[in-house]
């Protein structure tokens, strides 16, 4: 991801540089960053319903603890054995998000613990994903799951007028090829509810939304008892 960024950008400056100046912001700011309006309550809410919960996050382990050591309570939400980092092994080199990856681990997870307890699994269309970058829609979307996208407003703007596309999962074009491989490994497939899990789905099929915010969230809207 790194190298494609700074492709794209056309940095002025090596890319050691880069990264090395990149890792130092990240050190002096992630550790107080604070969440968006609306997470924590969200957040408590799902966790203290009949929800099953898992995270699943491009951050290393790295950035991860500078992301969240302070903010316990907050990540208290997921269970330790429920969280999918981006540098986590069982992901295959390169299928990093928007490969579905992660997302299925993350569902995964679930579903062996409630194996283990005799309960009924998830299936993929039965998932709910909160993102708010534009490879992590894709990425749920190419898992089979429902998405909610909450961008930040500097984001948004960069995809103004291609809101549509970033919710169809199609914002970087189409990739049949990666398609193709996922259903050689038997990663696709119909779903309980008749959805064809991993391919990107049509323009305005509804299994994808755009929210501002995530303050006053409609539960009901998606199905979720609290």
């Amino acid at each position: 991801a790194a190298e494609i960024f700074h492709a794209w950008a056309q940095l002025p400056v090596a890319r050691s540089t880069f990264t090395a100046e990149q890792a130092a912001l990240q050190a002096q700011f992630f550790p107080t960053t604070q969440p968006l309006p609306g997470v924590p309550l969200l957040l408590k809410t799902l966790k203290n319903s009949s929800t099953q919960l898992a995270l699943a996050t491009s951050s290393h382990a790295v950035n991860y603890r500078l992301k969240s050591t302070h903010l316990p309570q907050l990540f208290s939400a997921f269970p330790p054995s429920r969280r999918v980092l981006g540098d986590d092994p069982r992901i295959p080199k390169g299928r990093g998000k928007p490969a579905p990856d992660i997302y299925l681990l993350a569902l995964e997870c679930i579903n062996k613990e409630l194996r283990a307890k005799g309960e009924p699994i998830i299936y993929p269309e039965e998932c709910l994903v909160f993102e708010d970058s534009v490879p992590g829609v894709e990425a749920g979307r190419r898992a089979g799951m429902r998405v909610v996208w909450c961008p930040h407003p500097m984001l948004l703007k960069e995809y103004l007028g291609r809101e549509r596309e970033v919710l169809a999962g199609v914002a970087n074009g189409t990739d049949q090829a990666v398609d193709d491989a996922l259903h050689e490994a038997g990663l696709i497939g119909t779903g309980t509810k008749g959805r064809n899990n991993g391919y990107h789905s049509r323009m305005d099929d509804g299994w994808a939304e755009m929210v501002t915010t995530l303050e006053e969230f409609d539960y009901g809207r998606y199905g979720i008892q609290i």
